[in-house]
């Protein structure tokens, strides 16, 4: 058990931006204990991670199961002894669904239950812990809570409720466990993925150019802000909601 550390729970852990979380906490010193529903790529993670082998555990979790969600944060407090943070980012990439007068229940109350109710139930466990250490939660949402595209209904919902889930949870919690939220815009993810599915980013001159900060994101870009509302030096800062985007979501682009 490294007890001298700061212990983070993290959610889709395993690829993309939750992965690059992961690596950013774990060269800060902190153990990360990593939930993700796909087995190879938390294998492929923690092979990565060897370097921190002391200090990082993998479990194949199901955030829409409440058992499985309490089997992790029990295997990573009998593993570590405590949670200092938790982020929240387990959820269905993709923002596409059928057109509404088509999208079947189950496929709204899917998406709803892995990008939502899983941070809940991962936050409702969690916190017993958080509130003994005084620590902090970091919600992953998206900037479309603030634009759409047509056919997203049921995911740009299920993030704007991460939004308002932090908030409330800020006033409910405080002042013992700190709440905020991150929204990413464009990251690319390609070379953040499994071993089997990795690829270089295949991105153009025009999908930078969109940006008003030059280029498209990375999990570094989300990482690094993470990390900062985790911290003690973040201590006045709750029930926010901030957004990672390069600056897109200000820029006016117009149809050509």
């Amino acid at each position: 058990m490294a007890a001298a550390s700061k212990t983070a729970i993290i959610t889709g852990g395993a690829q993309g931006i939750g992965k690059g979380i992961a690596l950013n906490l774990l060269t800060q010193g902190w153990n990360v204990a990593i939930a993700d529903i796909d087995s190879e790529a938390g294998a492929d993670c923690i092979k990565e991670f060897e370097l921190f082998s002391d200090a990082v555990i993998f479990c194949q979790t199901d955030v829409t199961d409440e058992i499985s969600v309490q089997s992790f944060v029990d295997q990573s407090v009998e593993r570590f002894g405590s949670i200092h943070g938790l982020v929240n980012n387990a959820g269905i990439a993709d923002p596409y669904n059928d057109p509404v007068e088509k999208l079947s229940l189950n496929d709204w109350n899917h998406k709803l239950a892995t990008n939502l109710t899983g941070y809940f139930l991962v936050t409702k466990h969690a916190v017993p812990y958080l509130r003994k250490t005084r620590g902090a939660a970091v919600n992953i949402a998206s900037t479309r809570v603030l634009q759409s595209e047509p056919n997203t209904e049921a995911y740009v919902a299920s993030k704007g409720g991460i939004v308002a889930l932090t908030h409330a949870l800020a006033i409910s919690l405080g002042p013992h466990v700190r709440v905020n939220c991150v929204s990413p815009g464009w990251i690319t993810v390609s070379d953040w993925q499994k071993e089997s599915q990795r690829s270089e980013p295949n991105l153009s001159d025009r999908d930078h150019d969109q940006h008003p900060a030059g280029r498209v994101g990375t999990p570094n870009d989300v990482a690094g802000l993470v990390a900062y509302l985790l911290a003690e030096e973040a201590g006045f800062i709750t029930g926010q909601n901030f957004i990672v985007d390069g600056g897109m979501t200000r820029k006016m682009i117009y149809a050509e």
